[in-house]
């Protein structure tokens, strides 16, 4: 005796409740572990560049706290001029379809969050002079700029407790913490920690 055939509507019904699901888990994986993320801007070149994709950890800054160095991303700081984007009013369902499009590429890349370079911690005093960033009058070594990097002067700052100085690592061409001040640790998404796009260039960061 053969196997009755499932009528279509069964196998449609099946297929919309297999995409539910997991749409699902990936909504609760990107909400509470990692989440895909598309680099906007070239502010974080050449390590980053514009169109590549990183995976961001939820995970890193419950286990110790952002140490110098880490490539953060975090929300639009205040003094930014954040937009008023649909995001910010739409549900979690539908800002994690959003998520999800912009990773695969198929929506522009939200500019409600911003990535950046880790580069003063709490109680540290930050400025920059000499074409150098120093931090507490040493200056910074940092091995992932370009030799010919510089920075332009800028009056020296006190990063408050829960706060964080971030700057891009295209210092010529990055709206950071030069330009709307420290930013709230409470506002940190996660850590990238992988770059998986494109399939040439994937790293750990």
């Amino acid at each position: 005796m053969g196997t009755a055939r499932r009528p279509p509507r069964a196998l449609v019904a099946e297929a919309l409740v297999l995409v539910v699901v997991a749409a699902v888990i990936a909504l609760v994986l990107r909400a509470f572990v990692a989440q895909a993320f598309s680099i906007p801007s070239a502010s974080m070149s050449p390590q980053l560049l514009v169109g590549d994709r990183v995976v961001v950890s939820k995970l890193a800054y419950r286990l110790h706290e952002a140490n110098r160095g880490d490539i953060v991303v975090f929300d639009c700081p205040p003094r930014a001029g954040c937009p008023e984007g649909e995001d910010l009013d739409t549900g979690l369902v539908l800002r994690g379809l959003h998520g999800l499009l912009e990773a695969v590429g198929l929506r522009q890349p939200s500019t409600e969050e911003y990535i950046k370079r880790v580069i003063a911690l709490p109680g540290e005093r930050v400025e920059g002079r000499d074409g150098a960033v120093y931090v507490d009058d040493r200056r910074l070594v940092e091995p992932y700029l370009p030799p010919s990097a510089t920075i332009g002067d800028f009056e020296p700052t006190t990063v408050a407790v829960g706060e964080l100085w971030v700057m891009g690592d295209n210092r010529t061409n990055s709206s950071d913490s030069r330009a709307f001040g420290p930013i709230d640790a409470e506002t940190v998404v996660g850590r990238a920690t992988h770059r998986v796009f494109p399939p040439t260039r994937t790293a750990f960061l």
